[in-house]
């Protein structure tokens, strides 16, 4: 599994989960502590860390943490991690990858090229989709929390 954050002028490197599954405490440990917060000091004040609401993600060490080194969070509305500009940033790598003539034969061979597809892809690529965001939160709220396009 990989995990990386965006900004509307830079992302962070990945971070690859190796080893088992992605729980809590290794979510604070390996992407929060050692990439993303980092990142997000970097970012200002002003910004919001956005996270789906997945297990680990919504876990009290993960929020004690985050309120601890005092970083906004977006609060999610239920179901609703499409609306998450990283979510096309990852639909967006997987079309790249899918190009790729010949396929990964291996899972070395995967993950440098997810490394590849995601160090080349253009940020303004990342600034339209973080541009989009006001349009999806009013389609969400226009739809009453129902289906939208996006």
């Amino acid at each position: 599994m990989a995990s990386g954050g965006v900004s509307f002028n830079a992302r962070t490197e990945l971070v690859f989960i190796q080893n088992g599954t992605l729980n809590a405490h290794r979510y604070l440990t390996e992407v929060l502590e050692v990439h993303a917060v980092p990142f997000m000091m970097t970012l200002g004040e002003n910004a919001t860390f956005m996270h789906d609401n997945a297990r680990p993600h919504t876990a009290r060490m993960v929020n004690d943490y985050l309120d601890e080194v005092q970083i906004t969070r977006f609060v999610w509305p239920a179901r609703s991690p499409d609306l998450n500009p990283i979510e096309h940033v990852w639909d967006e790598i997987k079309r790249r990858l899918r190009k790729h003539v010949p396929a990964p034969r291996n899972s070395r061979e995967l993950r440098e090229m997810v490394v590849q597809e995601w160090n080349n892809l253009p940020q303004h690529v990342i600034q339209n989709l973080i541009r989009s965001m006001p349009r999806r939160l009013q389609a969400v709220i226009a739809a009453r929390g129902g289906n939208t396009r996006y």
